[in-house]
């Protein structure tokens, strides 16, 4: 998915997905997290994994105010992974985390050139895949785009479901 293209990775944390977005062949990867900590991480991988690699910029921010910034100036990404993380981790948060899903995903299909993709995730327990379906394509609707599904990951096969909590899904 990202070879050739401009790889925006927010919530970044250690950089797990701009490694693979740098392997994979993308043009330029930015990666953003609140965490000097982890930005420091993502450096440290990024020096690893690529030592001559002038085609990662790595940025402490919060990741509104930098798609808010991005966006006034005329910024695009062909590829923007969100994978921030829980914004609810109880039921009570509900409303507000799908405010926030929502808000997210709307700034950054606005930086997406036609064409483009996002790879969008939730980790909230509180949040079921149809809650966070629905919170992408009002994203989408609010700023006037069309997007569809491409494919839907699950957890994977070390984090089974069980029977008496089913929010783990």
């Amino acid at each position: 998915y990202a070879k050739g293209r401009n790889v925006l990775n927010m919530f970044c944390y250690t950089g797990g997905f701009s490694l693979y977005a740098l392997r994979g062949g993308a043009q330029r990867v930015d990666s953003v997290d609140v965490s000097q900590k982890a930005i420091d991480l993502v450096n440290i991988n990024v020096a690893r994994n690529f030592p001559h690699c002038n085609c990662h910029t790595a940025v402490t921010q919060d990741a509104f105010d930098y798609l808010r910034e991005k966006h006034t100036s005329g910024l695009s990404y062909d590829l923007i992974i969100l994978d921030p993380p829980a914004f609810a981790k109880h039921r009570d948060a509900i409303r507000n985390a799908l405010r926030g899903y929502q808000r997210i995903n709307a700034k950054a299909i606005e930086m997406i050139k036609p064409g483009g993709i996002l790879f969008t995730f939730s980790c909230s327990q509180a949040i079921d895949k149809e809650m966070f379906r629905l919170a992408v394509f009002s994203a989408a609707a609010q700023v006037g785009r069309k997007v569809r599904i491409l494919h839907q990951l699950h957890q994977p096969q070390d984090h089974p479901i069980n029977i008496y909590h089913p929010e783990g899904e």
